[in-house]
């Protein structure tokens, strides 16, 4: 692994940069407070290739590597993880799963959309009663005469789904059979039969447009993603590349909250001096400093290895379980080193506070990422 960047990588990583800091900060407070999906920004991103950062720019992409797009959404989330993670879920979970697996006609129809930004992507994975047991769906596909499929059920916690104009749908083929018998399905959500309904509201990534989907639709054989009966290993393999990215987004959360600790405790002073000379604080922001490097390069090194077409699930969820979990502990320590300034409603450290929390629990939460790592390890179950 070579983590020098090439000019291209410097180039696209300090643009990106900019961006986050010119536009996308401005409007994290305001997309906090109201809850409201950010249209304008994310419209903004789609003008750098951020809504399909891997996808070849025949198709309408950014053409660039994946090292690239961590650094990018690490770049986002310094400024609002909710923008990073509608970025990551439009990218990670749909753009690249439609090119990886979709047929000629859906491939040839939203592809370009997608990537180019003209259309977002939602990813309808959860239910009530499959959340980490994501084999446990109740959502059934069933053939109809019409060379065609009829889906029927309901998705929960469908992020991006407010705006977006297609959602990748899971659905049991073969009832009972759990993983073996689900299929994937691109599903346009303009159509008939199809029912968003508002979420209650959510600690953090505020403004992310998580709705939930009531579903009695029907869609052409051609709309299903990679083999009937293969969709569980497809949400495995999007979800893979989705946590490499959202260990990005937790990273720029924990630099984001490191920022304030560092700022505050060189500002503030205390018993006539400055946070900063207290040994018990520079050893809290020595620790929160450590962590995020180490979870960098977890996180680089899973990006590399899905830059070389090489498996990395481990790696992946290695990344997002060390890069969520320290982002925590950088929120949480920032928040004891800003004390009171950071402890109210609508300070920075307060909403870095409730954004980190997320990072361990959606795309996998980080008990589940221990379970994947430890039965790669020797399948220590058994």
């Amino acid at each position: 692994m070579d983590f020098d960047f090439t000019p291209e990588q410097t180039a696209f990583k300090e643009s990106i940069a900019r961006f986050a800091r010119d536009v996308v900060a401005p409007r994290a407070a305001a997309i906090d407070e109201s809850g409201a999906f950010p249209v304008d920004v994310m419209k903004a991103a789609a003008g750098l290739g951020l809504h399909g950062v891997t996808i070849p720019s025949a198709q309408g992409g950014a053409g660039r590597d994946y090292l690239s797009y961590v650094l990018a959404i690490e770049a986002i989330a310094h400024a609002s993880a909710t923008v990073a993670v509608s970025l990551v879920v439009t990218n990670s979970l749909v753009a690249e799963l439609v090119a990886h697996a979709a047929t000629a006609p859906v491939h040839e129809a939203w592809l370009q959309r997608l990537a180019s930004g003209e259309a977002i992507g939602a990813f309808a994975l959860s239910e009530p009663g499959a959340g980490t047991d994501a084999a446990n769906q109740q959502t059934t596909a069933s053939p109809t005469g019409a060379n065609g499929y009829r889906i029927t059920g309901r998705k929960v916690w469908v992020a991006n789904a407010e705006v977006a104009s297609v959602a990748v749908v899971f659905a049991s083929t073969r009832p009972g059979l759990r993983q073996k018998g689900i299929t994937a399905f691109l599903v346009p959500l303009d159509g008939p039969g199809l029912t968003r309904t508002s979420r209650a509201d959510s600690l953090g990534v505020r403004g992310l447009g998580c709705m939930d989907l009531d579903l009695d639709v029907t869609v052409g054989a051609d709309h299903v993603l990679g083999a009937v009966d293969g969709g569980f290993q497809l949400a495995m393999w999007a979800l893979q590349g989705g946590r490499v990215a959202i260990a990005a987004q937790a990273l720029g959360i924990g630099r984001a909250a490191l920022d304030q600790a560092i700022a505050h405790a060189k500002a503030r002073e205390q018993f006539g001096q400055p946070l900063a000379r207290f040994e018990a604080i520079q050893f809290m922001i020595a620790d929160v400093a450590t962590e995020l490097d180490a979870a960098r390069m977890l996180t680089w090194r899973a990006a590399s290895l899905k830059a070389m077409g090489e498996a990395g699930l481990i790696e992946s969820s290695m990344a997002k379980l060390a890069a969520s979990e320290a982002a925590h502990r950088a929120a949480d320590k920032a928040m004891q080193v800003l004390a009171s300034a950071g402890y109210r409603r609508g300070s920075v450290a307060e909403r870095l506070f409730r954004d980190a929390r997320a990072a361990e629990i959606y795309q996998g939460t980080s008990e589940a990422q221990r379970m994947i790592i430890a039965k790669h390890l020797g399948d220590l179950a058994t």
